[in-house]
């Protein structure tokens, strides 16, 4: 089997809110262009009219992509998000996740229903959705070599 390594290159310290009728009120956003980490607020009106992870998923892509932007692009962005009932025990969907992103085949925006823990655990460690944009240089061959 093979051996992988990882080394750190960014953390970033938060402090993780408390989760309110579902919601964290908060977006992690990674660039990998630049190793940049943020966060992003979640207002009422984005939870007002894009509820759930579909929504936020196409609401956080409208915001990061142009007409112009192809799939290879360093714009396009990979949203994950899960709805206010993520990780709830009782509720059977709970688990489930969303994930967008510009198609490679249409070019148009296309998601995928994703289901086990990453939705949840996204949502326990206080974000609604996770956006991750950007593009390294060599950084996948860099980490197949090490």
């Amino acid at each position: 089997m093979t051996e992988f390594s990882c080394n750190e290159i960014k953390s970033y310290p938060y402090e993780k809110p408390d989760i309110a009728k579902g919601y964290a009120n908060q977006t992690l956003k990674v660039d990998l262009s630049d190793s940049d980490i943020s966060i992003k607020p979640v207002t009422e009106d984005m939870k007002k009219t894009f509820i759930g992870g579909k929504g936020f998923d196409l609401w956080l892509l409208w915001q990061a992509v142009s007409p112009s932007t192809r799939w290879t692009d360093p714009e396009n962005t990979i949203c994950v998000a899960s709805g206010p009932m993520a990780g709830t025990p009782t509720y059977p969907g709970s688990g489930k996740s969303i994930v967008a992103t510009l198609s490679p085949t249409t070019g148009s925006a296309m998601d995928s229903n994703v289901g086990g823990y990453f939705g949840p655990y996204l949502k326990f460690s206080g974000f609604d959705a996770l956006e991750i944009c950007g593009k390294t240089e060599n950084g996948l061959k860099k980490m197949l070599r090490s």
